[in-house]
């Protein structure tokens, strides 16, 4: 298997520990195996997966220290081993990964300080090294002007850093500061003479160094095609027609949604907003506050943004097989019971990293068919985070003025405007009804006393086949009995996502839990 390029692990019940042999695999590309029970530590041998673009091992239960081999993981891009019990020092090495753009070293034990030599990253674009227990001078410049506060939060005693992390100036009352005032003018005069040429000299070195390095990334390590620092607007207009209806892909209630291709045929997704549209501002800023701290591959990516007094942009990952809105009603698309099945698995999956797996829970507020997009494998990304709420770590609930879709929204969330994460429980539930029936919780058919849940609670008391796309069973065939019987489990479990009371609703851990069971259920027969 040494020619293996991905291997996908997560959300399984691995206990062992990461193999030494895992170095073999010189040409993998893609490691993911967060979301299990390894332990252990990391072993030295990871650094020679030089060809990685992409390593996610978080919540497991890695201790130890990390490697300081992973400084030979030049062209690794995203690199995650947040949730585990990691201990000892961020290596200096880390500064030699030059391709860096997602570094998440939170929920560990980490002591020390932030080494200096992460300035020199300069594709860095999420970094997160909450909830350890580093200390001293965060760094001041580089890639370290666009972090926020929750990048830091919950450490020991942090200082310095950039104006925006507000965090105490560093102290420089040490013994040594105080014995300085019995130093001759001479001395102070040699010291600064000394100084000077030092910084020439390393001026001078660094510069050298800096060339050499633009020359070997020209040659040996180009970025990947897909990543772009920043995209103007005369770029996007290029790219999609002026904007041009040919290209249109979707349209909301905020904005559209645009097709383009870049001049290095880059394909991408835009979202322009319609800044006429009252709340288009806030559903930007919304967007951008939300998605540049989240990374997860069940997510559709941000690439760039655009924005000036009268244009507001998301450039996005492009999903070239659209959305599951489509795939479920038009006649030109199908999807069998076990892609329908992955798919809400994706969705759950999402779900679970968004309360659960950052720092701060977010409420995604708006899940419905036409927010999960899909890629090129079918596998299911959640997008649209434009009434999303970032809930601070002591909230479980949040207020809002902000509807989101009549249909799919909780009940408390559409009456009060109360929000916490079992709103996104009770949205899921309606999702998998309507995924697996092919009813739209608007459909004619149902009543304001008699709706999508209501019907389906219903049905599920002497089940019948009204409840089952009959697309999934016909024709019929030795797996028709099986499709049947799985999707009555996925209805049971759709209920207990639906029940009034938010209290009583079970949580997203337990309903990914349940739709893998029943993966597993309708594999084995």
């Amino acid at each position: 298997m040494t020619s293996l390029r991905k291997l996908y692990l997560s959300s399984n019940i691995l206990n062992s520990t990461m193999p030494a042999s895992l170095g073999n695999l010189k040409d993998l590309l893609y490691l993911d195996v967060h979301s299990n029970a390894l332990g252990g530590y990391l072993p030295q041998e990871i650094g020679n997966l030089k060809a990685a673009i992409s390593m996610d091992m978080s919540r497991n239960k890695f201790a130890g220290n990390i490697p300081t081999t992973v400084g030979n993981l030049q062209n690794l891009i995203d690199f995650s081993l947040a949730h585990n019990e990691l201990q000892g020092f961020i290596p200096e090495r880390v500064g030699k990964m030059v391709n860096l753009e997602s570094l998440d070293l939170s929920q560990n034990n980490l002591t020390g300080e932030i080494p200096i030599s992460l300035v020199s990253l300069l594709e860095l674009n999420y970094f997160n090294v909450s909830f350890n227990r580093l200390h001293g001078k965060v760094p001041a410049n580089g890639s370290f002007l666009n972090f926020t506060r929750e990048s830091f939060m919950s450490n020991e005693a942090f200082c310095g850093g950039p104006p925006q992390l507000r965090l105490p100036p560093c102290p420089n009352n040490s013994p040594k500061a105080s014995r300085t005032k019995k130093f001759p003018k001479v001395a102070y005069i040699l010291l600064q003479i000394a100084l000077t040429v030092i910084a020439v000299s390393i001026f001078v070195l660094v510069l050298i160094m800096a060339q050499r390095r633009s020359i070997n990334r020209t040659h040996t390590n180009p970025p990947p095609p897909t990543t772009h620092e920043r995209i103007s607007y005369y770029d996007l207009v290029h790219a999609t027609n002026d904007f041009g209806e040919s290209n249109l892909i979707a349209s909301g209630s905020y904005g559209s949604v645009y097709k383009g291709v870049l001049s290095d045929g880059s394909i991408l997704a835009i979202k322009v907003f319609n800044l006429q549209v009252e709340g288009a501002f806030k559903s930007f800023d919304a967007e951008c506050e939300v998605l540049r701290n989240i990374r997860h591959r069940n997510l559709v990516k941000v690439i760039s943004s655009c924005s000036n007094h009268d244009f507001r942009a998301l450039v996005l990952e492009y999903m070239p097989n659209g959305s599951l809105e489509r795939w479920l009603y038009s006649h030109n698309y199908f999807l069998d019971f076990l892609q329908r099945l992955n798919i809400m698995i994706d969705v759950a999956t999402a779900l679970d990293y968004l309360h659960h797996g950052y720092s701060s829970p977010i409420v995604h507020c708006d899940l419905k068919p036409s927010n999960v997009l899909l890629d090129q494998d079918l596998t299911g990304h959640v997008g649209d985070f434009g009434i999303a709420k970032l809930l601070s770590g002591s909230e479980s609930k949040a207020i809002t003025n902000t509807l989101a879709t009549i249909g799919y929204i909780a009940p408390e969330y559409g009456s009060e405007g109360k929000v916490s994460r079992k709103c996104d429980v009770y949205s899921f539930g309606i999702l998998l009804m309507e995924t697996f029936s092919r009813k739209k919780p608007t459909d004619e058919m149902f009543t304001e006393d008699c709706g999508l849940k209501d019907w389906v609670r219903h049905l599920l008391q002497n089940p019948e086949l009204d409840l089952v796309d009959h697309n999934l069973i016909t024709p019929p065939d030795e797996n028709s009995t099986t499709i049947v019987q799985c999707i009555f489990k996925v209805m049971e479990m759709a209920v207990t996502c639906t029940v009034e009371s938010p209290e009583e609703r079970i949580d997203i851990k337990d309903a990914l839990n349940e739709l893998r069971n029943i993966k597993v259920q309708f594999l084995s027969k």
